[in-house]
């Protein structure tokens, strides 16, 4: 299957309808089924210890399932997230952005499934691992 629109397209409208995102994330990579988004780590996605938090992980994992649904079915913004399980697996590199790998494995009129893989840039091994389910609004007229 193939996107509906580019990443450009993409990271306008994300810009557009969640501003309070802009400069936090960049979307890299979709075609439909794959997505790749780069969170781009400052300070404010820090915990004590200096490893990246637990919520900014949770943040690029959501925005990542976001994508990758948006990518198949079009500008919907009132598509929400209904269910993630978030597993983290090994800290993350301080001071690396993190890119979030995902592969969208169901797409139906009102749910869409997605696997994400989150890693430390330069490492082979995934920090996180999430899988998220949103709805879909029912089309209207």
């Amino acid at each position: 299957m193939q996107a509906v629109m580019s990443p450009e397209d993409m990271m306008a409208f994300l810009e557009t309808v969640f501003p309070q995102v802009r400069g936090e994330f960049l979307v890299e990579e979709m075609d439909g089924v794959n997505t790749v988004v780069r969170l781009l780590v400052g300070e404010k996605h820090l915990r004590p210890g200096g490893t990246i938090s637990g919520p900014s992980m949770f943040g690029l994992a959501d925005v990542t399932a976001y994508v990758a649904t948006m990518a198949r079915i079009g500008k919907e913004p009132l598509t929400v997230t209904t269910n993630c399980s978030l597993d983290f697996m090994r800290k993350p590199v301080s001071g690396k952005d993190l890119l979030a790998k995902a592969r969208l494995l169901k797409l139906g009129r009102s749910l869409s499934v997605t696997d994400i893989l989150i890693y430390s840039e330069g490492m082979a091994e995934p920090v996180a691992r999430a899988n998220m389910t949103y709805a879909i609004p029912p089309k209207r007229g």
